[in-house]
């Protein structure tokens, strides 16, 4: 995501050069720094190789299905067998995370869905992910679902509820503070109690709100649409989350996990700079959190 500007192989040159340890990488037609969906298995040997020569890890894979959760049997099994086959890539790169998303459900169907209709979508999602999560554990392969608007995981609360209704250790919770704070749930110390021990993943991003009157709209699963947005997307340290005490609360809530820079130039190109900048910047603040952390005895 932070990459749109180049392809995958260059990409994974440029976080070699500025010192990354593993990649997250799109699957997603039409995205440059994206493997396509009908990528053979010579592409992604390709792609695997590549990673091991700059020493980069691939770490997660991030596609883009959400209706798991659809009660339109056509949609959800579409969801559901696009994410096999992403599970298949996963399995042949590598990769130990798969990002989900959990389901679909924006603020129309809270609006005006019945709740049992809710219970519903949620029961089909759980029975969705349980399977998925059967399968992907077999070949080491954690999903991860992320707090996101526009889904049934949109609080740290929801998000547990589900990975819990799951109740399989193939599916976990991504923990994403930036999306918490600009959907107005719960603050850093609330949703890593809420996740304890369910935290498998973590997107690291910042943000500054245009003005202390806003209310959160989102018509996509994927993004905000630039009308629609109440913040402005940072570096990692130049915006208001509070990132020392957000790794202190994970390292003692007991996650020792990885830390994905999760920077949105694809979707908000004008608000940062190119990742060789804005990229490295937002590393470089993050291993002296890290840094000042050890240096205080708490081991991460």
């Amino acid at each position: 995501m932070g990459t749109p500007e180049y392809t995958v192989f260059e990409a994974i040159d440029l976080f070699a050069s500025i010192g990354l340890d593993g990649v997250e990488i799109v699957v997603q037609d039409g995205y440059v720094s994206g493997i396509p969906l009908d990528s053979s298995v010579e592409d992604l040997k390709a792609i695997k190789d590549h990673a091991q020569r700059r020493g980069i890890d691939i770490i997660c894979l991030t596609p883009y299905f959400s209706d798991y959760n659809c009660t339109d049997d056509t949609k959800r099994m579409a969801a559901v067998d696009g994410l096999r086959k992403v599970i298949g890539f996963a399995n042949l790169l590598g990769a130990r995370y798969i990002r989900i998303y959990g389901g679909t459900e924006t603020l129309t169907d809270l609006e005006t869905a019945t709740s049992e209709e809710r219970q519903e979508k949620e029961r089909l999602l759980v029975e969705s992910l349980k399977m998925l999560g059967q399968e992907s554990s077999q070949l080491g392969i954690t999903l991860v679902i992320e707090n996101h608007f526009n889904t049934m995981a949109v609080s740290a609360a929801d998000t547990a509820r589900i990975v819990r209704s799951v109740d399989h250790p193939g599916v976990g919770a991504l923990y994403d503070q930036a999306n918490l704070a600009f959907t107005a749930k719960e603050e850093y110390e609330q949703a890593i109690a809420l996740q304890a021990g369910i935290i498998k993943y973590v997107h690291v991003k910042d943000l500054v709100f245009k003005s202390d009157n806003w209310e959160f709209k989102s018509s996509d699963v994927t993004h905000q649409k630039e009308d629609e947005r109440s913040v402005s997307t940072r570096i990692v340290g130049e915006g208001i989350l509070p990132w020392p005490d957000i790794f202190t609360a994970l390292i003692q809530s007991g996650y020792r996990g990885w830390l994905s820079l999760e920077y949105e130039r694809r979707w908000h190109p004008q608000d940062i700079p190119d990742a060789r900048i804005g990229m490295k910047k937002s590393a470089d603040y993050v291993r002296k959190c890290l840094k000042k952390l050890k240096d205080s005895g708490l081991e991460g």
